[in-house]
């Protein structure tokens, strides 16, 4: 489950605060039988390097741990009383019907809970002056979810009124609310435990990351991530195919990545084919004796075709950021760089009197509407049981994700405090270089 490719720096310091709240003591069993639980004090330590470690046994650096995730023997809510609800937030990604059919299987069968509530269209669901009706979730109705792409419960983008939403848990008698989303929505959980304690009450708020992305801190890896570049595979097939059938074919695909270029990386990595990565965390100029066009132009003229990736969030240097807006989020929009990459090498090489053949292929909504893969599967539904073992087990203001290949419950702050981005310095982007071929180019 571990993405190998992850060498992404800790934290500068090596601690960061990993304690996970919980909501009080802890009066109930767990129905769970002949199974080995999991106690609050089992802890991983969050940078297992040798260097580290030395550092911490002298007392140079502080260790942090982080609490393993999995069923508790005791329990903070009584099984048979509690009503549990479930949002999904953000782009839709592989695997969210996967994650809201095992959060449902796993109250229903494994707890006995048969209260469980879907929120329709994220947190917009949440505002009782929009009118969305909340779906009854059973395991009748979520029998075959698996198999299909998106979120039974849709989704929406922004944030909401949080004193509206924690209104909307009191009086739909919501014990615990399982979030599912990327950066905005596990900031959104943070507002919500903040007003939950606010007004004293015992609600537990579990996040489950995703996106496809794969940009959460501190988070090995997201559900969806691999089903999603697996996908995009396909689409760097056709343009390879498309650039090497016509003289001076050039096939560019662009790929999701606003801020991490972990798809467009991983993507190239799996088709070696590609001779020109471009991503968010790598500046690089279009123009000058090492700008893109005169080493794509040199490719062109070595070998007749070329193969570009790029991710959307890369080149953002080329547009100005005040005429393209925020979205709802509050979210810097982008230029379209894939668009705006095919314009400029067909007006570079038209300047050279040169002809040549664009084939473009954007697959962002075919990538991220696909039923997750086998292995994505796996990994959302074990997500899923994970979060309703916190959420039983009273935690809250916490998401589940895995670190050094166990899963864990991090806190909500550890998740949100920065954007995960690709090492420039990394192993994984000295693999793209080398797989390219670019490092010539030296600013990328």
């Amino acid at each position: 489950m571990e993405n190998i490719m992850d060498d992404t720096p800790r934290t500068d310091s090596g601690w960061f605060d990993t304690r996970i709240e919980n909501l009080g003591i802890c009066r109930y069993s767990s129905p769970i039988n002949e199974i080995k639980f999991i106690d609050d004090e089992q802890k991983i330590l969050y940078d297992d390097t040798e260097n580290s470690f030395r550092k911490f046994q002298s007392g140079e650096k502080k260790a942090s741990f982080l609490e393993l995730a999995g069923p508790r023997e005791r329990l903070f809510f009584n099984p048979s009383k509690i009503r549990a609800a479930i949002v999904t937030c953000g782009g839709i990604c592989p695997g969210l019907n996967d994650v809201i059919r095992s959060i449902t299987y796993t109250l229903h069968y494994v707890y006995g809970c048969n209260d469980v509530l879907g929120i329709r269209y994220g947190y917009m669901g949440m505002i009782k002056e929009h009118g969305i009706p909340i779906m009854k979730l059973t395991p009748d109705t979520v029998l075959d979810i698996h198999e299909k792409g998106g979120t039974i419960l849709g989704s929406s983008r922004g944030s909401q009124d949080v004193s509206k939403q924690v209104d909307f848990l009191e009086n739909e008698g919501i014990d615990i609310l399982f979030a599912i989303g990327g950066d905005g929505t596990l900031r959104g959980v943070r507002d919500i435990v903040s007003e939950v304690k606010r007004r004293k009450l015992h609600r537990s708020i579990i996040g489950i990351p995703k996106t496809i992305d794969n940009d959460i801190n501190n988070v090995s890896k997201s559900f969806g991530f691999e089903t999603a570049f697996s996908i995009a595979i396909t689409a760097l097939r056709s343009a390879h195919i498309e650039a090497i059938a016509a003289k001076g074919g050039i096939g560019l695909v662009k790929l999701m990545g606003r801020e991490s270029g972990f798809i467009a990386a991983s993507a190239t990595l799996a088709q070696r084919d590609v001779n020109f990565c471009l991503i968010p965390e790598v500046d690089f100029d279009l123009e000058g004796d090492n700008g893109f066009l005169n080493h794509l132009l040199k490719r062109i003229l070595r070998r007749d075709h070329a193969l570009i990736v790029v991710a959307e969030g890369a080149g953002q240097k080329f547009f100005k950021k005040e005429e393209l807006g925020t979205d709802k989020s509050g979210n810097q929009k982008l230029g379209d760089i894939g668009i705006f990459m095919k314009e400029r090498i067909s007006s570079f090489f038209k300047s050279k009197n040169m002809d040549i053949t664009i084939r473009y292929i954007d697959p962002s909504y075919i990538v991220r509407s696909v039923p997750a893969n086998p292995n994505d599967s796996v990994f959302a539904g074990l997500l899923g049981q994970m979060a309703v073992h916190a959420g039983m087990a009273g935690k809250t203001d916490m998401l589940v994700a895995t670190w050094n290949n166990r899963f864990i419950h991090l806190p909500i702050e550890a998740a949100i405090m920065k954007r995960k981005k690709i090492d420039p310095q990394g192993v994984l982007w000295l693999s793209v270089v080398q797989a390219t071929g670019q490092s010539m180019m030296t600013n990328i």
